[in-house]
């Protein structure tokens, strides 16, 4: 089919380059001239598993870019609006970038098209963008507004398209369905999976057909908010629970292993760490707690949800200053800046957050990210700050290591030369990525979310060897294989604008 989409942000860029993968013919608008440069020079603007590689594929064949909306709109037969709903003062995303798009949409259509929201929007707005559509004189018969929400995660976005949990297409018309079937029909009729060029999560095994759930336009819109919601709340609960455990003296890991196990419950997203972060959760909530209260309804579940997220980073730094009594002239290593790993996006990320506390604290910091660390300075500058060049140099005559992001890079690092290069051993781990009787046999004092601090100078607690012992369970730490997280963590079916 022939599939225009608007905008080539993490979204729309992932989508057209996925939707191009399967076969349909796909023209990616962006107005943007520098971003539009960038990608038909063959630039990848974002750091993402798989896309580069995809755009290399499709780019001039299947995938063209575009700056000529109008043209672009009256070659097909669907088009995607995938620009950002930023939130506005109140709470509330910013529907302007959408309301301008749906009205030059309007302008161009020629024959039959489909609209899809694939922005992550309010309810109700598929009927606003009818409405924009027909007040701007486009014919009622010429078109349907459909919503078909994304659930991807930054760093497995383009495997997430591909090897869906499900596809949610929410539209009120059976042609405007059918338009939307027949486009990701590869996936749910299994096609796409048996082709040889395929990109495989896990070689060997022959994937499920993608389910496809058909809804109205404002259950579909609904549905993104809902999830994103319920996946941040695990994240601050588990959050709660971990400042429980700090007060006791408990271990967070042993109580998320109780709870996880209930499958009822379920393990994913119960991770302890910093809190949500990146270009969805947090503006999502804010815009579905303002939806509720627009609506009479006062949410005040997603109130605490995101007041426990907030207070996270700062727990986190009380813990720092607890180890270093002072914060002023200290020299820290800092490992991870993205908001979760597998990206380079800074957008909301805790560990930025508290950099800047730690900055403004009279801290010198010496940071590593693999990939963030370019739009990290956009944000940080150089004032107080080196951007290094590895995990160990980041450690290398630092008063402390601070790792803020779960990339598995830090988690392979060796505690043995971590305690070599540290001026003094200590480690502040803010993702749990280490086992703490590692750390303690490694002459380390190590502090992290919802464990007992360990204090290099100490035995191990008799208790973690009665219980690993009663367990039958080794006690390594398999916390960061689970995870999977998304924002805070970084697993989510969470959105990307």
């Amino acid at each position: 089919m022939k599939i225009s989409i608007i905008g080539s942000g993490y979204v729309g860029l992932v989508a057209g380059a996925c939707l191009a993968e399967l076969g349909h013919a796909v023209v990616l608008i962006d107005n943007d001239p520098v971003k539009f440069a960038a990608l038909s020079g063959g630039e990848c603007p974002i750091h993402e598993e798989h896309l580069p590689a995809l755009l290399a594929k499709h780019r001039g064949k299947s995938l063209t870019f575009s700056r000529d909306l109008r043209v672009a709109v009256r070659g097909s037969q669907a088009v995607f609006i995938a620009v950002g709903t930023p939130p506005a003062v109140n709470g509330e995303a910013d529907l302007s970038y959408v309301e301008t798009v749906a009205r030059e949409i309007a302008g161009a259509l020629r024959n039959y098209t489909v609209v899809v929201d694939k922005s992550t929007v309010p309810v109700y707005t598929s009927e606003w963008v009818r409405k924009i559509i027909l007040l701007d004189g486009a014919p009622a018969e010429m078109f349907d507004v459909a919503s078909n929400p994304e659930f991807l995660r930054e760093g497995t976005a383009v495997t997430d398209f591909l090897y869906p949990d499900r596809i949610v297409i929410g539209a009120d018309t059976m042609r405007a369905a059918d338009t939307l079937r027949e486009i990701y029909r590869p996936l749910t009729d299994g096609s796409y999976y048996r082709r040889s060029d395929a990109i495989r999560i896990n070689p060997g095994a022959q994937p499920r057909p993608a389910r496809l759930i058909a809804t109205s336009t404002k259950a579909a819109e609904l549905i993104k908010y809902a999830s994103n919601a319920f996946l941040a709340m695990k994240i601050s609960f588990i959050n709660a629970v971990a400042t429980v455990c700090d007060s006791v003296g408990a271990d967070v890991d042993e109580v998320r292993e109780g709870i996880g196990s209930d499958s009822r419950i379920g393990s994913r997203f119960l991770v302890p760490g910093l809190g949500y972060g990146g270009s969805c959760f947090p503006k999502d909530l804010s815009a579905y707690h303002a939806v509720a209260r627009e609506c009479g309804y006062e949410f005040r579940l997603l109130e605490e949800v995101m007041r426990i997220n907030n207070d996270q980073p700062q727990r986190f730094l009380r813990k720092i200053r607890s180890v270093l009594w002072t914060l002023k002239g200290k020299r820290l290593g800092v490992l991870g800046l993205a908001f979760k790993g597998g990206t380079d996006d800074v957008r909301e990320s805790p560990a930025i957050s508290i950099v800047e506390s730690l900055l403004k604290e009279g801290c010198t910091i010496q940071a590593y990210d693999p990939a963030a660390m370019v739009r990290a300075r956009e944000l940080l500058g150089d004032r107080n700050i080196t951007y290094v060049s590895s995990g160990y140099e980041a450690a290398r005559d630092a008063d402390a290591l601070l790792i803020l992001t779960e990339w598995q890079e830090f988690a392979e690092l060796d505690p043995a030369q971590i305690r070599k290069l540290l001026r003094y051993p200590i480690v502040a781990d803010g993702r749990n990525l280490f086992d703490c009787d590692v750390m303690r046999d490694n002459g380390l004092t190590y502090i992290s979310v919802g464990r007992p601090d360990v204090n290099h100078w100490q035995k191990e607690p008799e208790y973690s060897r009665i219980s690993a012992a009663e367990t039958n369970k080794p006690r390594a730490r398999s916390t960061f294989a689970e995870s999977e997280m998304h924002e805070q963590p970084a697993v989510g079916a969470a959105g990307l604008d």
